[in-house]
């Protein structure tokens, strides 16, 4: 059902000649009913959420450590390994600014957290997640069984 606000009900009541004394008790009424409603229906708070990079590898070709990375974007048609050349680029562009000569970016993790999303922009690379994200290793399979005991090695866990 369409909602209306209560000011443009009055504007049509208004200009159709409703009698004042009458179109006051109604606007008051509606504005009364307005209220209410809107203290009732109160929103539970937002689920906050985390990115987590997913790294798919069958062959165990990764160390066992966990390791830590961001989440970036590309143009399709460009090759991702260009993403690094990209980020330097962007933060060339930003230590070459006011702000950039003040505090300039050192490492790739202080240009991602600190450099404003126009030199990204300006660079192609778009970056989703300014903080770095925990990165896990799966080996890609569904185990066959549901025992909840094991991981998707078949390690018993602890």
């Amino acid at each position: 059902m369409p909602k209306i606000e209560v000011n443009q009900v009055a504007e049509i009541l208004k200009r159709n000649k409703l009698d004042p004394a009458l179109l006051r008790q109604v606007v008051e009424e509606m504005n009364m009913v307005v209220d209410s409603t809107g203290q009732d229906e109160e929103k539970p708070p937002a689920l906050k959420k985390q990115f987590v990079i997913l790294i798919s590898d069958p062959e165990s070709k990764l160390p066992k450590n966990d390791f830590v990375g961001w989440v970036l974007q590309v143009p399709e048609n460009e090759s991702v390994a260009t993403t690094q050349e990209r980020i330097f680029r962007a933060a060339y562009d930003f230590n070459a600014t006011k702000k950039g000569r003040l505090l300039p970016a050192k490492t790739i993790g202080e240009a991602l957290e600190a450099i404003p999303a126009k030199h990204f922009k300006e660079a192609d690379v778009w970056v989703k997640t300014k903080t770095p994200v925990l990165m896990l290793r799966t080996d890609n399979e569904i185990p066959k069984d549901s025992d909840s005991t094991k991981n998707a090695r078949g390690h018993k866990l602890e």
